[in-house]
């Protein structure tokens, strides 16, 4: 990982946030919570989301995936349909589907591992029927691999973004990516929300969101 951009990602339990003072410490990029499951968004969404866009940051909003609760296909549309949508404005980083540990019970929300690739799967695909685009993945290297498995399909169809703290690079990958195209490094700092760095330089990151 030569060059690096630093970003954040944030949700409501970061509220109000001034964004002049993010892009001034040289934060390019923001992930915004959006959604999770069919039933909440952030109540911080729209100051979060257009706040990190009039200061000229690249964002994208992001979706907590309960996969026990409906359909990947529902949870997409949901998502797109409060926020998670994207656009080829340079501006515009594609939506990113947060699939980890579950906070409320079993940690593969009780599905198989052949039944978690079918819900992911169920979001990928209707995620691109509705903008066009993949969804970003962002995940945990142990979770994916005991929840999720062993399918290279992913890693051809959407980037990376790995959640890894306490160590100077992201160490071993979900099966599958070769290399991750955003990494959470840590979940504090001196600014609000989760610490992040794009793999690569700020003309990548334009064409990321350009598609």
């Amino acid at each position: 990982m030569a060059a690096r951009v630093p970003g954040v990602d944030v949700s409501k339990h970061q509220a109000q946030i001034d964004w002049p003072a993010v892009r001034g410490a040289g934060f390019a990029f923001c992930y915004v919570k959006a959604t999770e499951g069919t039933g909440y968004t952030s109540p911080s969404f729209a100051q979060q989301y257009n706040g990190s866009y009039n200061v000229g940051m690249i964002r994208g909003s992001y979706h907590f995936a309960l996969p026990n609760t409906s359909s990947g296909a529902t949870q997409a549309n949901y998502f797109v349909d409060h926020g998670g949508g994207w656009s080829a404005d340079g501006k515009t980083l594609p939506g990113a589907l947060d699939v980890e540990w579950n906070p409320y019970g079993s940690t593969c929300y009780g599905l198989t591992q052949s039944g978690m690739r079918t819900w992911i799967n169920s979001f990928l695909n209707q995620y691109k029927a509705r903008t066009g685009r993949y969804p970003v993945i962002y995940t945990n290297t142990n979770w994916w691999n005991e929840c999720v498995g062993h399918d290279t399909s992913f890693a051809a169809k959407s980037p990376l973004w790995i959640a890894r703290y306490g160590t100077s690079d992201p160490g071993g990958l979900p099966y599958g990516w070769s290399f991750s195209s955003f990494w959470q490094y840590a979940d504090s700092g001196t600014f609000p929300g989760d610490q992040n760095l794009w793999n690569g330089d700020y003309a990548g990151l334009q064409r990321m969101a350009t598609g």
